[in-house]
């Protein structure tokens, strides 16, 4: 069976990927657009970053469609932002130039604005990181290559503000879900760094507390009931549900996960 992805249109109108290697699709199938804005721009407090000219840097695990970043882009678009942004990604399996002809943002974009930029990506990636210049005020870093790879073989030398975690489900996708994934997000964060992910398993978020993150529950995205956010500061989680870490750790420790 072949595991290239698949186009799917979503309810929003814009487009996703199924993957078959996972049997799941990229993004929420309500619609991926709105899920990605919800998740890793409205939640996270970045929107204020940008209005307010300051400089940060985001690492993403998954970079997929290439759509958080676009979005980034659009929301820079709109504002007079001069400051810089190093975007660092991270994409075992990266999806060929042609594909990317059949991508559609529905209506959040002007028609195909984005597409050239996403072809010569996606044209260009090849094996281990690869550096994009798309903008004056904005760097693209896109490992082409496992999690685990490009923390053996790069050296990272930003500090990172914002952390979207956006693999596979754990379900599928389990070592991208381990304390020690989130151990070595922790080393790369700022102490006010705030990660941000759709996912609401009990085992995901007690692998965060095990490698010494705060957590927190949020409203989820179309549908979804929660989403988590973590930081390595508990006072940035204020405005949100704080987690008992204590307990989580516990119950990972007794092996309930």
């Amino acid at each position: 069976m072949s595991t290239e992805p698949v186009i799917k249109r979503t309810k929003d109108g814009s487009t996703t990927l199924y993957s078959p290697r996972y049997d799941q699709c990229y993004h929420n199938p309500n619609g991926a657009v709105a899920e990605s804005r919800h998740l890793f721009f409205e939640q996270t407090g970045i929107l204020d970053h940008i209005r307010q000219n300051k400089p940060f840097n985001i690492f993403e695990t998954g970079f997929g469609t290439g759509l958080n970043f676009i979005l980034l882009l659009d929301y820079l678009a709109e504002t007079e932002y001069s400051s810089h942004i190093t975007y660092w990604s991270v994409e075992a399996y990266p999806v060929g130039p042609g594909t990317v002809s059949g991508f559609d943002f529905g209506e959040e974009f002007q028609p195909d604005s984005y597409k050239p930029l996403l072809t010569d990506i996606f044209g260009k990636i090849r094996n281990g990181l690869n550096r994009f210049e798309p903008a004056n005020h904005l760097t693209l870093k896109l490992y082409f290559g496992h999690f685990d790879q490009l923390f053996d073989e790069e050296q990272i030398p930003e500090t990172f503000d914002y952390l979207f975690h956006d693999p596979f489900s754990p379900e599928v996708n389990p070592e991208l879900w381990t304390p020690g994934v989130f151990r070595s997000l922790k080393k790369i964060s700022s102490p006010d760094a705030l990660l941000s992910t759709y996912c609401a398993a009990t085992s995901a978020r007690a692998s965060m507390a095990v490698a010494g993150w705060s957590v927190a529950r949020a409203g989820g995205a179309l549908g979804k009931r929660e989403m988590t956010l973590a930081s390595l500061n508990p006072s940035r989680l204020t405005k949100w549900k704080r987690l008992n870490e204590k307990r989580l750790i516990e119950r990972f420790e007794n092996g309930e996960f």
